[in-house]
């Protein structure tokens, strides 16, 4: 075990999130007008929001995810980055200002401003089942770090990274968490630039040129290409771009930092950091899980550990220290606005609308922070018993498409609660017919992903039976013709 750089790693974690949440913390206890716990009473600027978005959703799946990819499908895994790219995109030109623009503090709140109360209460708990299943993954991701810098086991590793992980959240809420965000990812960006010039020069000889002809002499060139093969453009790069886009470009784990946001101004603005900041992350994540799986060395650790344990035997003692807080803050970033999504989801949707509506500012963050401790140890005791991470967030996002796409039809169409209940439900009964039994080998589509079929139901049931059922005009375009575009704030 090399104490020195576990001591400091978390001494970096605890003074950053410790020190400044407890500062956020005092002076949010002045100014609880607006949700301050859970949204930060929406006064978040352009860079703490731009930085919140590019981390949100640069976590485990990003890193180690794209390590374990790489492993078996070489750079086309960057697909993975490339996607949350056009993810970015896509919800800071939509759906990010739409729930800014709604003023809610949740989506399953904004479903039921859109098609009313049993719609709500089946998007709140789906929606917060979702989200607590990437945590898990979340969890598994700090215990992998943890794991190649001491020598423990994963799951001790995710027990103490997710005691930090709590932390960065429980003080100051939605606030903390950005603008820890803001200093982490200033840290981490650097330090992965560092890294890689490092990293070159510590390659054996022949350097990236060997890493290029391990693969060739494998008869594996096509791991070197960013397209792969036709299958995998099919089956992971399209799939990958579609359940992303589709899940997260809705989910409350992703918009809570749009609607904490100060403006809809300050959301567009986002768009010139977020987007770079994230995409261009998985290039270098990917050239490092294929340099370790090249090396003799690391190749016979594995897909989890290879690219971890090659970085901290291959550089400098002070930069593997820097290089794991700032992957470790990553992380962290990711799990901290995981558990803060269905904690306020729980407290939102279930705790003021179902038993305490005239709940107070200070009643409203109690239940969120026991609900963040609940959720937070419990996404830890079972980090370390996780499928692949890629292939097990993807199926994940799945079961938001029907709810993607229904949102869309009562924003801008017409508003059907009975319409957009039986899709939901019709789609979700599809994606799990789809993972657990025969269907898709019976039919040949046995490599097709669960989008696929999610989105073709979503776009088939969900228009028909709107078509046939009627309702009310669409939300947005209601509220236009009444004079108030789509409640437009500030």
């Amino acid at each position: 075990m090399n104490w020195g750089i576990l001591l400091s790693v978390l001494a970096y974690e605890l003074v950053v999130v410790v020190g400044l949440g407890l500062y956020l913390s005092r002076k949010e206890k002045a100014a609880p007008e607006e949700r301050s716990f859970l949204l930060s009473n929406r006064d978040l600027p352009v860079a703490v929001v731009a930085v919140t978005f590019a981390l949100i959703v640069l976590g485990t799946p990003h890193i180690f995810g794209i390590f374990e990819m790489t492993w078996f499908i070489g750079a086309a895994s960057i697909w993975f980055g490339i996607a949350h790219a056009i993810l970015l995109v896509a919800t800071i030109l939509s759906t990010a200002i739409w729930a800014r623009r709604a003023r809610v503090t949740s989506m399953p709140e904004f479903i039921s401003q859109i098609f009313g109360e049993t719609p709500r209460l089946m998007v709140s708990f789906v929606m917060a089942g979702l989200i607590w299943g990437s945590l898990t993954l979340e969890s598994q991701g700090i215990g992998i770090v943890f794991a190649a810098v001491t020598g423990i086991t994963i799951p001790q590793g995710a027990m103490i990274g997710g005691f930090i992980g709590i932390l960065y959240v429980i003080f100051a809420g939605m606030k903390e968490i950005g603008w820890v965000n803001l200093i982490n990812c200033g840290v981490m960006y650097v330090g992965l630039m560092v890294t890689m010039v490092f990293l070159t020069g510590a390659l054996p000889e022949g350097g990236w040129g060997r890493v290029s002809s391990f693969y060739i002499d494998q008869d594996q060139a096509e791991m070197l290409s960013l397209f792969g093969t036709p299958e995998l453009l099919y089956t992971f790069a399209l799939g990958t771009i579609l359940s992303v886009t589709f899940c997260q470009s809705i989910s409350q784990q992703h918009l809570q930092p749009a609607m904490s946001a100060k403006s809809e101004v300050t959301i567009r603005r986002t768009l010139w950091i977020a987007v770079p900041l994230n995409g261009l992350f998985a290039v270098f994540i990917a050239s490092i899980g294929l340099a370790a799986k090249a090396d003799p060395a690391f190749n016979e650790l594995g897909p989890k550990l290879a690219a971890p344990t090659m970085l901290l035997n291959s550089l400098p003692e002070w930069l593997v220290a820097w290089l794991m807080a700032s992957l470790l803050a990553a992380v962290l970033s990711s799990f901290a606005m995981a558990v803060l999504a269905p904690a306020t989801i729980f407290t939102s949707d279930v705790y003021k609308n179902l038993f305490n509506p005239q709940a107070s500012e200070a009643e409203e963050r109690r239940v969120t922070r026991i609900m963040i401790v609940v959720l937070g140890v419990a996404a830890f005791l079972v980090a370390g018993y996780l499928p692949t991470i890629v292939e097990a967030i993807n199926w994940l996002f799945a079961w938001m498409t029907p709810v993607f796409w229904m949102i869309i039809i009562g924003l801008f169409w017409k508003r059907s609660s009975a319409a957009a209940t039986i899709t939901m439900a019709v789609t979700w009964i599809v994606n799990s017919l789809w993972s657990f039994t025969s269907l898709p080998t019976s039919l040949g589509l046995e490599s097709t992903p669960n989008v696929y079929p999610c989105l073709v139901v979503s776009l088939v049931v969900g228009p028909g039976l709107t078509a046939v059922f009627g309702g009310k005009t669409g939300l947005f375009r209601e509220r236009k013709s009444a004079g108030a575009p789509a409640g437009a704030s500030k």
